[in-house]
């Protein structure tokens, strides 16, 4: 039976159940509602726009295409900053996923890794314009079972690599992960993987509009995400 990152953790103690430290099948309301206002606020934190603005970049939102996301930072041409934006915006899902998981069981961290995704898209702090959800998508995925979330890089790598079209990676990953959870024996993750990847289409919606017509840029060439 596959092992999820947060059932590791909680494995420590014998008694532990696979639902968590507090067991139950569905969790308390009052846990539900934990899980769903801390991965909000997990994601809705702008890493982006916090960290171009500390390093004396001015405002993402005004750069390339105003997107707060790790891609678009690397337009800054701070390749630092933006590989920590990728590194922090992944992780905001996967804290959420794993703990409320451990904590409250695998519903709640599914909720939890569900709020920090749609927190990173809809941050309330910017008037509910975020990122794309790449990024923040591979960390709950990762929180809630790391083999998907390698599996979603895997796919994004190969497509980089022989394609070198970024949007059309992830776009990629996004379609394959529902499969891979079916594949792992993880029906529970099928749902969450679908509706994170339908998100990642509507935000891609312009990046799909350039790829129809062939004027979707390249990995390392300066043209709006």
């Amino acid at each position: 039976m596959p092992l999820s990152f947060p059932r590791l953790v909680a494995g420590r103690e014998g008694n532990e159940n696979k639902h968590g430290v507090h067991g139950g099948m569905m969790g308390s309301g009052l846990e539900m509602l934990i899980a769903l206002v801390f991965g909000y606020l997990c994601g809705a934190i702008p890493f982006g726009l916090i960290l171009v603005k500390s390093a004396g970049l001015g405002d993402i939102r005004t750069v390339g295409s105003g997107n707060i996301g790790a891609t678009n930072v690397l337009r800054t041409g701070n390749k630092t900053v933006a590989g920590l934006t990728l590194i922090l915006d992944a992780a905001k899902g996967a804290v959420p996923a794993a703990l409320m998981g451990w904590l409250y069981g695998p519903e709640a961290g599914i909720l939890g890794g569900l709020a920090a995704f749609f927190g990173h898209l809809f941050p309330m702090w910017l008037g509910f314009k975020g990122g794309k959800g790449v990024a923040t998508s591979i960390g709950v995925l990762f929180g809630l079972f790391w083999p998907l979330g390698l599996i979603f890089i895997g796919v994004w790598i190969v497509m980089a690599l022989v394609f070198r079209i970024s949007s059309l990676s992830a776009l990629t990953a996004s379609v394959l992960s529902p499969f891979a959870a079916w594949a792992l024996g993880r029906g529970d993750l099928i749902l969450p993987a679908v509706i994170m990847g339908a998100a990642i289409f509507v935000t891609h919606r312009a990046n799909i509009a350039r790829l129809v017509r062939g004027e979707e840029p390249r990995i390392g060439k300066s043209k709006p995400a």
